[in-house]
């Protein structure tokens, strides 16, 4: 396996010239052996689905359990007796937090595996859980979701690659728009929850974070049962190699030489990859930011502008989140027929025009307009696991995936404050004494800004080649045939090294 952004893809004049003449053309839909959907799930083995499940089950529960502030801000304030801003830093400290956690764990991922960091994290989730649940003050409350940022901040690039990076090629980007849809279906599962126990329990909103403990568990229990991925195997059998090599010539310890190594593989990835890092940050708060500016402030708008109630106000949001869901699975699944950039290229473009309808009618109707750019939004999305984990340097897959990500999460967390601002300079008549502003043309002003950044630098920004993704697809294939067979993949691939050594060698004499 070879990184398929090495040895530099934009770092000369000739480079650049190159590689910008071939925006167009690397559009051109991939070659795909099986175009039916039903055919490309069939190719998923059982154990793929295994794997996929435990991924998407963790990413899932990461959104839910971040969403039990966010739904709990009015219980919350009453019972420390705060204002609802002091009480929403539990969700501004957990978003400030998260690089760090992608940092820690996705390290840990790249030099240990998927499965043991992933698990790690999801006993942090317990802990801080259960510990948010006994909070008697707001200091107390802070510091604890301070700790969960860290912790939530590192499971999406364990989660992700535990999800995709054994998949058959035809359907990652399907289930890649499945796993992403992860995050809308955690909000719908803290809404419903919240909606049984807040209200009904006597604990109240302590009753909701001691629930969100409880799954972990069994997800915990779940991810035990299942091995290591094949990719990762794979990747840690080369590198023993190499430090068999070394060991044989007396360079040093073997564990010594295993970090050696890796700390090696990642400064050259790091070297080679570091224009595409810092794109991917770019990117990453682009795609953030269209998350964020069409949701932060929509319930507000439809509360104080629209007048909607806040029944209608609840089943508004609840319907672009299920659209959403949906819009994901559709979107990585065009995007396996026709290519990432150019399917979410498509739904940039109809995204964009479906922002009128998001925000102009003053009725019910806007349920549709929900649904629909809700969908796109989702679509725009589903590619993005996949698509980051098919750029991202192999050394530090994980890594890049899970920061890149956060970093761009941490970048479009202004968001609600550029739009309070922009709202400021549009007021509208109070009402009952309360100041109100156009936030549907703030929304729309935002939205459009968005939907064209993303256009821009998704046309300008890289993709596998079709020799790539044969490589890539093979290379699934390959290990998964191996793991069928019962063949140990780290044996495996450390045979196969010392017989390509051997075959060198015998070369050297001739």
């Amino acid at each position: 396996m070879r990184n398929h952004m090495a040895a530099g893809w934009f770092y000369s004049p000739s480079q650049i010239i190159r590689y910008l003449a071939t925006r167009v053309s690397s559009l051109k839909p991939p070659r795909n052996k099986q175009k039916n959907l039903y055919n490309v799930l069939k190719t998923v083995t059982r154990h793929q689905w295994l794997m996929f499940s435990v991924g998407f089950l963790g990413w899932t529960w990461d959104a839910f359990d971040y969403f039990t502030v966010s739904m709990t801000v009015t219980e919350l304030a009453e019972e420390f007796n705060s204002s609802y801003s002091d009480v929403s830093w539990g969700m501004t400290v957990t978003l400030m937090l998260r690089s760090v956690g992608a940092i820690i764990f996705g390290i840990l991922a790249d030099r240990y595996g998927r499965k043991w960091p992933m698990i790690i994290n999801l006993g942090f989730f317990i802990i801080l859980e259960l510990a948010s649940g006994f909070c008697n003050t707001l200091p107390q409350f802070l510091g604890i979701r301070s700790l969960y940022g860290i912790a939530m901040g590192g499971l999406f690039g364990p989660a992700a690659s535990t999800a995709l990076e054994d998949l058959p090629y035809d359907a990652r980007g399907l289930l890649s728009g499945v796993f992403e849809g992860g995050y809308s279906t955690g909000y719908l599962l803290a809404a419903a929850f919240y909606r049984a126990l807040v209200p009904t329990t006597p604990y109240g909103w302590r009753s909701l974070f001691w629930f969100g403990a409880g799954p972990p568990v069994l997800i915990i229990a779940f991810r035990l049962m299942l091995p290591e991925t094949n990719y990762f195997q794979a990747m840690k059998a080369e590198r023993e190699a190499r430090v068999r090599e070394q060991e044989a010539a007396g360079t040093g310890r073997v564990r010594a030489q295993g970090l050696r190594s890796f700390l090696k593989d990642s400064r050259r990835a790091l070297r080679d990859n570091w224009f595409l890092f810092a794109y991917l940050v770019v990117l990453m708060a682009g795609f953030n930011s269209c998350s964020h500016g069409s949701q932060d402030f929509y319930p507000t708008f439809l509360k104080d502008q629209v007048g909607i109630s806040e029944t209608g106000t609840t089943i508004i949001t609840i319907v672009g989140q299920i659209a959403s869901v949906f819009g994901g699975a559709v979107g990585g699944w065009i995007s396996d027929l026709l290519g990432r950039r150019l399917t979410m290229l498509a739904f940039c473009i109809v995204g964009g025009a479906v922002v009128p309808a998001y925000i102009l009618p003053r009725d019910m109707s806007l349920t549709a307009g929900a649904f629909f750019e809700q969908f796109f939004a989702g679509a725009v999305w589903g590619p993005i696991p996949i698509h980051l984990l098919e750029l991202a340097p192999l050394a530090l897959r994980t890594s890049m995936m899970g920061l890149t990500y956060q970093l761009g999460n941490l970048a479009a967390s202004a968001s609600a404050t550029i739009q309070s601002v922009i709202g400021e300079r549009y007021p509208l008549p109070s009402r009952n004494g309360e100041s109100r502003f156009d936030y549907g043309r703030v929304i729309g002003i935002f939205l459009g800004a968005v939907w064209a950044f993303l256009f821009f630098f998704l046309f300008w920004g890289p993709e596998m080649s079709q020799e790539e993704r044969d490589e890539e697809a093979a290379a699934a294939l390959h290990l998964e045939s191996l793991r069928l067979e019962g063949v140990d993949l780290t044996l495996a691939t450390l045979e196969k090294a010392a017989a390509k050594k051997a075959d060198e060698e015998q070369v050297d004499m001739v």
